[in-house]
């Protein structure tokens, strides 16, 4: 088994959305403070002894969660025409970092996406 170095960070960004189709309350415009937590691995460390900066990791987060700040997300592309769900914003999150990131070792892990401080959901990609 190869080292593996995991990298997670931290971001923040405040938007309203409703879903479609659903059988509630949040079916009606309403608002969240999201956090997202993106995690990045690597196997191997720079000549510095990096993984990689943590800097360029935060800079593709907030310019990613940018576009979704104080945003409402239906009139957002995808979620236009995607339901703006918690899971479907986290896909698309974390598929935002890793054609940013992803690089022969290094690769987006995880994104978490919390809606409240007590509900989040997880998504990475890995086999």
């Amino acid at each position: 088994m190869s080292a593996r170095y995991t990298l997670r960070v931290l971001t923040d960004f405040a938007s309203a959305h409703t879903l479609r189709d659903y059988p509630g309350q949040c079916a009606n415009m309403h608002g969240h403070n999201w956090k997202v937590e993106a995690e990045v691995q690597a196997e191997t460390l720079d000549d510095s002894g990096m993984a990689v900066d943590f800097k360029v990791v935060k800079t593709a987060a907030r310019e990613i969660a940018g576009q979704l700040d104080h945003r409402y997300l239906n009139d957002v592309p995808p979620f236009d025409t995607v339901n703006p769900t918690a899971e479907n914003i986290a896909q698309w999150f974390y598929r935002e970092m890793a054609g940013r990131l992803n690089r022969p070792g290094l690769r987006m892990h995880a994104l978490t996406l919390w809606e409240t401080d007590r509900a989040c959901v997880r998504y990475s990609e890995d086999g």
